[in-house]
């Protein structure tokens, strides 16, 4: 978060627009002024700069943050309406930082839920308060901050980590290369689980087709429900009752 030059841009350079510099390019850009168009959006690069802190985490490429929050700035000089009577950054800073939530929560590899996504970013804010006031942001703190168990805060954190190959090395002497497949162990493959699955798969061929289907879509797909409403062609409130259903089938019969 400490570079210099993000996306091509030299931040160090970037320029300091006035109150009354900002308004005047404004008004001439929604006339159509490309050239002054041009002077706000480097002008105003500076506060999606600001807003860039808040996202501070090694697992997100702060380019791909600043791009994002570009992105929300150009929105907010196209929406913005002169009359009414509001600072554009004011109306600018949600947009931008919108933008920067939705890379949070789409930008991932891995599909994660919105809410855990959601999460990582209020655990990333407390994170910059806890620091703001020179003290050491702990797992404890950030729960503290959030009133949440120290669980969901670790458990947010990693959902948004980049996952990493198997075949990433972890150790390397004297060319002994050591994956991190190597150190991988398999402890849940017991006859225990094995008798499990089977039964498992018992219970879902008792379902019928459409809650099989709905199943499928929620669970091996991972989409959410509103989605599979639209595919299947029924309500989001019948694929909630009968994803339930199918659920408590499926225990009743395992168990």
């Amino acid at each position: 978060m400490n570079k210099v030059e993000i996306c091509g841009v030299d931040t160090s350079g970037l320029p300091k627009l006035t109150a009354k510099e900002n308004e005047e390019l404004m008004k001439r850009l929604k006339e159509g002024d490309k050239e002054a168009r041009e002077r706000f959006i480097v002008g105003n690069m500076r506060l999606v700069l600001s807003l860039v802190k808040r996202f501070r985490t090694k697992h997100l490429g702060v380019d791909d943050v600043f791009q994002a929050g570009c992105v929300g700035l150009i929105k907010a000089i196209d929406n913005f309406d002169l009359r009414v009577g509001v600072k554009f950054s004011t109306y600018a800073v949600p947009m931008i930082v919108g933008e920067m939530k939705r890379y949070l929560r789409d930008g991932n590899s891995l599909r994660v839920s919105r809410s855990i996504r959601d999460m990582a970013y209020k655990i990333l804010k407390a994170r910059e308060a806890i620091e703001a006031r020179d003290e050491e942001a702990t797992i404890e703190k950030i729960a503290g901050e959030l009133q949440v168990t120290e669980r969901e805060v670790v458990y947010a954190l990693d959902a948004i980590s980049d996952p990493v190959s198997i075949y990433e090395p972890v150790y390397n002497k004297a060319g002994d290369t050591l994956l991190l497949m190597d150190q991988l162990c398999d402890e849940k493959n017991t006859d225990e689980i094995w008798t499990e699955h089977v039964a498992l798969g018992e219970a879902m061929e008792k379902l019928g087709e459409r809650e099989k289907k709905i199943l499928f879509l929620r669970y091996y797909e991972g989409k959410t429900q509103t989605e599979i409403s639209e595919e299947v062609g029924i309500s989001q409130a019948q694929v909630s009752r009968l994803e339930k259903n199918a659920l408590a089938n499926i225990r009743m019969n395992i168990s």
